[in-house]
């Protein structure tokens, strides 16, 4: 078999997030992995050390394959330290719509991955004793307008159909658990929240102490892929000879790969309150989240903060986004205090960050026909921590050669 090679664009590290954002600030310096320094063989290479790259490096070392992973940026410090880390099964497009789609079974199976991965996320927390503030929570979906609440009970009805919970909240219910007045929510019981970083964190300590070789600073510069595997070129010189290469380096991989067509880059906003009594916070301090779209999303931290989100627009480039961050989070704010217009909340932090949206909402996840002996785990949208673990599952499930219910919904040639 020829050899086949594609040049990965060398360019500068794309700007994923604003200053500083909260995670970062939060944590401090968890943990330092040296650049790549001589070459290296191993099973498994992998494109990225974020949540997704860390899910995977964690599976697959469990399994015994002798892992390689590099980042060009320190661990954890894309896109990863800028996540909100609201766990819902909840995609961005409605079961509803994936149904109209893709019909009945693949819509259902897309809901029942993101569903289960909660679960799985959080067995592999719990075994692995990582300390990532995980919390179950419970989620309620806002109806932002009259006309959407038709939407939405027709969405809970698709769901309980399929054997999810998804209660269905009258005005008045909301109103007695929130103070504010909206046309009626969804409740739903299967709901999470964590600090994306420390899991980030917690997950490759476990995988290097399984022989896992980590390298952050360190950039892959060309591809090759042959009959034995995959041979990575880097910017520093060494080379990384594996027999698999997984690209887990997200929405960077629009410009590394020519995967421009496959997503649309967004800028999000974010801002985290000074630490709050809890007679201050919303009901159950439940993740909350509105119909609208863009949609305002809440939820508490393990210190007594909360954390807003939201406020969405096409991604134009970082200099754009970081100089709208002021306004957006006088947005954010404003949507806050109409909700709850008592709450004494004060900002402390605020940040930005771009994220990733395909056209039906669902992530990319397997091989792709111009990348032979790679395999992708492309988390995008909302639903990114989960994706990722369904994504590490799939991925392992592919190298040992076992077939996944989930490969053909996440297909790219779905």
């Amino acid at each position: 078999m020829r050899s086949k090679q594609w040049n990965v664009r060398v360019i500068p590290n794309m700007d994923l997030t604003s200053d500083h954002p909260y995670w970062t600030v939060k944590n401090g310096i968890l943990a330092n992995y040296p650049p790549l320094q001589s070459d290296v063989s191993c099973d498994v290479a992998i494109l990225g050390a974020g949540i997704t790259g860390a899910l995977v490096a964690e599976a697959l070392t469990a399994d015994g394959y002798d892992v390689c992973m590099i980042d060009a940026r320190d661990v954890g410090r894309g896109s990863t330290s800028a996540s909100t880390a609201l766990l819902q099964y909840e995609i961005d497009t409605h079961l509803t719509d994936l149904i109209d789609r893709y019909g009945q079974r693949s819509a259902q199976l897309a809901y029942r991955a993101c569903h289960e991965s909660i679960d799985l996320l959080e067995e592999k927390i719990r075994s692995l004793k990582i300390d990532c503030h995980f919390s179950r929570k419970e989620s309620v979906y806002l109806a932002s307008k009259e006309s959407d609440w038709p939407v939405l009970r027709k969405e809970g009805a698709a769901r309980r159909a399929m054997g999810i919970h998804a209660e269905e909240w009258s005005g008045a219910d909301v109103a007695e658990r929130f103070g504010f007045v909206r046309p009626g929510a969804l409740h739903s019981t299967q709901a999470a929240q964590v600090d994306a970083y420390r899991l980030t964190h917690g997950l490759l300590c476990a995988a290097l102490s399984r022989g896992a070789r980590i390298h952050d600073r360190t950039r892959a510069t060309s591809v090759h892929t042959h009959a034995s595997g995959v041979t990575l070129d880097t910017n520093r010189g060494p080379r990384i000879n594996a027999k698999k290469l997984v690209v887990a380096s997200g929405y960077e991989v629009t410009q590394m790969f020519g995967m421009s067509k496959i997503v649309n880059l967004q800028s999000s906003f974010a801002l985290a309150s000074e630490p709050m009594e809890e007679k201050d916070f919303w009901w159950h301090q439940c993740l909350l989240w509105e119909s609208a779209r863009p949609y305002f999303y809440l939820r508490s931290d393990s210190d007594g903060r909360a954390i807003l989100g939201g406020a969405d627009e096409p991604f134009r480039n970082p200099k754009a986004r970081d100089k709208i961050l002021p306004s957006k989070t006088r947005t954010l704010e404003q949507q806050f205090r109409e909700m709850f217009p008592g709450s004494p909340m004060e900002i402390a932090f605020t940040w930005a960050g771009t994220f990733g949206e395909t056209e039906d909402g669902l992530a990319f996840i397997g091989p792709h026909k111009k990348h032979p002996n790679c395999l992708f785990a492309l988390g995008f949208g909302g639903n990114g921590i989960t994706f990722s673990m369904t994504a590490a599952e799939m991925i392992r499930d592919a190298l040992s050669g076992k077939r996944n219910d989930y490969a053909d919904v996440f297909a790219f040639d779905r």
